[in-house]
């Protein structure tokens, strides 16, 4: 998780909890999580209206098909030589 091993967590999270203070940590921890899960959501709803993951699929199947010849191509070949 961003290369933050465990020690390092326990120190940021006894920092935390000295400056902001036990009272107010769980609201601040609850806010956090509320708002990377609609950053998330919002992340995936963009990917979802650009068709990224469909995007790469084609540009990848395009990419094989340069480099290595499509079932397709073979298919052809074969009609071709009977």
């Amino acid at each position: 998780m961003f290369g933050i091993g465990m020690p390092e967590l326990i120190v940021i999270l006894v920092v935390a909890l000295i400056i902001i203070g036990p009272k107010k940590l769980p609201d601040l921890a609850k806010s956090l999580g509320k708002g990377l899960a609609e950053f998330k959501r919002a992340t995936n709803d963009v990917k979802d209206t650009l068709q990224v993951d469909d995007i790469r699929d084609d540009a990848n199947e395009i990419k094989d098909s340069l480099l290595y010849g499509t079932k397709d191509d073979e298919d052809q070949k074969d009609k071709k030589e009977s």
